[in-house]
């Protein structure tokens, strides 16, 4: 059933999406709407709860995909290139928004601090796809695209940590096995950088060789095994991913270049079926159970945190005035805040079911503002004067 359901979102989200880019109708919101009305507690058509298991391997490999092809966009050379700007956006504004977030959460609904931290981490993260209609149109400056793909696809990976060490304080001293966690961790991203690494020196050795046909093929293999193997020696999945993107992107362009469309392709279809999933574990019923310091919260963490988090991130800087509210503004919480929250679901701390809650109120809010807005603000840019945003400020 999940399947059928899928399938005809699916077709539906392509026979509409030419529609989709020239209105404010979005991609995203039409799979959390289909999942939200398909859901348990609306027409029960999907029967899926938090706790199923489809649920959190599906999360699982979704974030995975969209990590791996998050860290193949920013390979050291990219990163030199026009640094500046997305290393004041994470350097400053991804640990500003997560305490400001984090506040918000203790002062707001009355969290802990371990837990407040934690939701703060999870909520920091980024994502572009909730505003392609800004990073996608070449008549938004080029820097303003830039800063915000850049400091989505690497926020991501570097939000992680945070939130799997809150996660072990808000699981309670007994359990908080730093050592363990920080192998974790390490063997994560080792598994990360060797095997891509390794496969690729293989290809430039005169024995082997990768056929046109087969070439897409190649960064598959490569994330499937550092899959497996982050598995097997119990490694950390989701910075191996990264790490791994980030290793091809660095040492592979050919594999890079090749595997480009088709795993944008691979890591939208996986996206856009756990946002179906995500959906129909909201209702009427959970969204009441959320208290009214809930709701303000939300509106703070969406409208406040980060557009004041950037606004510090980016005193001085050269970033025109409009080019800077866009990007204050065009703070989507996505994917990875909906996997990290399932994460926190899963975990059994005494607070899970609230922090998940505010989690996905926050993300249901900013989904439908963000996806429903990019358009209108990218069509603001038409005809302004370009010639400062023409090549990314180094």
């Amino acid at each position: 059933m999940l399947l059928m359901c899928f399938a005809a979102v699916l077709l539906l989200a392509v026979l509409v999406s030419s529609l989709a880019g020239r209105t404010i109708l979005s991609t995203a919101v039409l799979f959390l709407v289909a999942g939200f009305v398909l859901g348990p507690q609306t027409t029960g058509v999907l029967d899926l709860a938090p706790g199923s298991p489809v649920v959190s391997v599906l999360a699982e490999l979704a974030l995975f995909a969209v990590l791996f092809t998050d860290g193949m966009r920013v390979g050291w050379t990219d990163l030199r290139s026009a640094w500046r700007l997305p290393g004041r956006a994470l350097g400053w504004g991804l640990p500003l928004t997560l305490v400001i977030t984090a506040l918000a959460a203790h002062f707001i609904v009355g969290l802990d601090w371990p837990e407040s931290l934690l939701i703060g981490a999870i909520l920091a993260p980024t994502d572009p796809v909730f505003a392609s209609a800004l990073v996608g149109n070449e008549k938004v400056p080029a820097r303003l695209r830039h800063l915000l793909n850049v400091e989505s696809g690497v926020n991501d990976g570097l939000a992680l940590p945070f939130v799997m060490v809150f996660l072990a304080v808000a699981a309670g001293r007994d359990s908080l096995h730093l050592g363990e966690l920080a192998l974790e961790l390490a063997v994560g991203i080792a598994i990360g950088i060797a095997v891509p690494w390794i496969a690729i020196q293989l290809e430039r050795t005169r024995f082997f060789s990768a056929s046109t046909k087969y070439e897409p093929l190649n960064a598959v293999a490569i994330g499937l095994l550092v899959l497996a193997l982050a598995k097997t020696l119990h490694g950390n999945l989701f910075l191996a991913a990264f790490a791994a993107g980030i290793t091809v992107a660095t040492f592979g362009p050919a594999q890079r270049a090749a595997f480009e469309q088709f795993g944008e392709l691979i890591a939208e279809g996986l996206k856009l079926a756990a946002l179906l999933v995500f959906g129909a574990l909201i209702s009427l019923e959970f969204l009441a159970e959320i208290s009214w310091q809930g709701w303000i919260f939300a509106l703070v963490a969406l409208l406040v945190a980060r557009p004041l988090a950037l606004a510090v991130s980016f005193l001085r800087s050269r970033l025109g005035a409009r080019e800077q509210l866009a990007a204050m503004w065009f703070g989507p919480k996505g994917f990875a805040s909906v996997v990290y929250g399932l994460l926190v679901l899963e975990s059994g701390i005494p607070a899970a079911d609230e922090v998940f809650h505010l989690v996905a109120l926050t993300i249901v809010l900013s989904i439908v503002a963000h996806s429903s807005t990019d358009i209108v603000v990218a069509r603001t840019f038409e005809g302004a004067d370009l010639t400062p945003g023409a090549q990314p400020v180094p």
